[in-house]
């Protein structure tokens, strides 16, 4: 499996802590969050990582390297340029390239996700079928974007008013499946583009498959973001510690 890690924005929710470093590498106990990302993805079967990058991209290149202490077969860095691209724009300039594979998992360089992907990927028939994750929200952790029925997407869109009206309750969990031949059809190159704006074409269409996530994400794009999964990871190591005590 390939993940493309959209890691160029600007970070700017975080303030000051973006100013000088990247925000996929801001410290999370003690570690760069890319750390944590990485070894999730690697864990989990995936063997191949493009990094569209922008803002301070030089240090993310400079962490990841060549991806060998997280087992990755190949690591691929493109670059917004001069002119920050937006996501799909990032996802048109991984084409142009030529570093997309014929389907690709997307993740946010801010989100860590505490989900198995081999079924995420099953659903997608092997990279052949567009997949986004969602999540039953109904408000809770942000605004909801998802209109969600009988494993369909029927409507993806940022910003609705009445998004509770029209039962948009469920959320864009953080993880989807693209083949590569969506994004030559739809992203102009060389243009900003907003893959949001790719999620609302394919559910209009009745092109978007769902899959339901039960689990909380976390993320790092926000302060009160970077505090809750640091208050995950510190129960998890601990209730890995108390099994390992149990089973000695």
């Amino acid at each position: 499996m390939q993940c493309v890690i959209l890691a160029g924005g600007l970070g700017t929710r975080m303030g000051a802590l973006t100013e000088r470093v990247a925000k996929t590498l801001l410290p999370v106990l003690g570690h760069p969050f890319a750390e944590y990302q990485l070894r999730w993805l690697s864990d989990h079967g995936v063997r191949s990582v493009v990094y569209c990058v922008g803002f301070l991209g030089e240090q993310i290149r400079t962490f990841v390297g060549n991806g060998n202490r997280w087992n990755f077969e190949r690591v691929t860095f493109v670059d917004d340029g001069l002119r920050l691209m937006g996501t799909g724009g990032a996802l048109r300039r991984a084409y142009d390239a030529g570093a997309l594979e014929k389907g690709f998992l997307v993740l946010y360089g801010d989100s860590y996700l505490p989900v198995e992907i081999a079924p995420i990927w099953r659903a997608s028939e092997g990279g052949h079928v567009p997949v986004l994750t969602v999540m039953r929200n109904v408000g809770r952790w942000d605004a909801s974007n998802v209109v969600f029925r009988d494993g369909q997407v029927v409507l993806y869109e940022k910003g609705r008013a009445d998004a509770a009206a029209i039962g948009m309750d469920y959320i864009d969990y953080g993880l989807s499946v693209v083949p590569r031949e969506l994004v030559v059809e739809n992203i102009p190159s060389g243009e900003p583009y907003d893959i949001a704006a790719l999620y609302g074409v394919m559910s209009q269409r009745g092109d978007l498959r769902g899959f339901e996530i039960a689990t909380r994400f976390y993320e790092i794009g926000s302060p009160s973001g970077l505090r809750d999964l640091e208050e995950y990871l510190k129960s998890t190591a601990e209730e890995r510690g108390r099994r390992a005590i149990e089973k000695s």
